[in-house]
């Protein structure tokens, strides 16, 4: 018997950290960004990877690809940029060598998965339907991918070209779909609206912002496709605006995401709407980040007196409440 048992003391129970994301169960709603992590089965130990409530993998097309040519990150105050070029394995690969190591360490699975068309959205989909088993628990359309099919412009910049891909993928798959939406649009309610029509369960918000960074001795851009995407803590207001304008606009579970390092960041996302949150760019400094936002909540809610940490989803008072109560 404890000292706590002994002393007739009722023992503080741990706060729960459960959320339900649409369909989805998390334990905790803490989960990395794709492309931060890898497929998600480096280094778990370091990385404290099952304390997480979902890894989420690097994107994933149906073939592999070698992605840009170098330099790919480019170090800014406050962010990083990254050209990456959806530097990938490929489906056949994931699914025989990272997948069966990655399903074992406990999170729920989020694939991401990425495409030039959305037929080989959907091929990549159903390849993985085929081949992942009960393994995977959900996917994540990266629409932020240029559609050569339009003349390089990204899915994601319009309603109508997000929804075909959403709409294909669904024809593949019932598992839950959530679309990450890019913030380099005029109206992000009005293109995760068509994605949601189309069949998507949810969505992520947001991937990275535009950016430029120019060598000055050499007179040109630092990146061999000149605009790179802008992640990090100096994106994190920019994010929670679009979740809150999300969350305004659209009745949908959001995952917020952009620029979050502390238990804090996360818990601003969940007040503004966020039903989870993803870590990334924090992850690449250290590979534990993720993991110490979730121990950071539960001692979050344990100062706040909060026993159920989805009580405050979108709990944010609207301007103003507060002086007119």
């Amino acid at each position: 018997m404890s000292a706590d048992d002994a002393s007739g003391r009722i023992p503080a129970t741990e706060p729960d950290l459960s959320v339900q994301l649409g369909p989805l169960a998390l334990s905790n709603p803490v989960m990395n960004a794709s492309g931060t992590f890898g497929y998600g089965t480096e280094w778990p130990d370091l990385s404290a990877t099952r304390a997480m409530g979902a890894i989420v993998t690097k994107t994933l097309t149906r073939e592999p690809r070698p992605g840009n040519p170098p330099p790919r990150l480019h170090e800014t105050p406050g962010g990083l940029l990254n050209s990456i070029g959806l530097q990938n394995i490929g489906v056949e690969a994931f699914l025989s060598d990272e997948l069966p190591r990655l399903a074992a360490l406990g999170p729920r699975v989020i694939v991401s998965v990425g495409g030039n068309t959305a037929d080989s959205f959907a091929s990549a989909i159903e390849r993985l339907e085929a081949g992942g088993g009960t393994q995977i628990d959900a996917y994540e359309l990266n629409v932020s991918c240029p559609n050569v099919a339009r003349g390089g412009h990204a899915f994601g910049r319009c309603g109508e070209e997000a929804a075909a891909v959403v709409a294909g993928a669904r024809a593949r798959t019932r598992r839950p779909l959530f679309v990450k939406l890019s913030p380099n649009v005029t109206d992000i309610s009005a293109i995760g609206r068509a994605c949601l029509e189309a069949g998507a369960d949810g969505l992520t918000a947001v991937n990275t912002f535009l950016g430029l960074a120019v060598d000055i001795e050499r007179e040109a851009p630092v990146f061999f496709r000149g605009g790179a995407g802008l992640s990090g803590p100096a994106i994190r207001p920019l994010a929670l605006h679009k979740v809150w304008e999300l969350k305004r606009t659209l009745a949908a579970p959001l995952i917020g995401v952009g620029g979050i390092l502390t238990a804090h960041d996360a818990w601003s996302f969940l007040l503004t709407g966020a039903h989870a949150v993803q870590v990334g760019t924090g992850i690449m400094h250290d590979p534990a980040r993720a993991a110490a936002v979730v121990a950071g909540l539960a001692d979050l809610c344990r100062a706040r007196g909060v026993t159920r940490l989805r009580e405050i989803i979108g709990r944010l008072q609207r301007p103003g409440a507060e002086s007119q109560a």
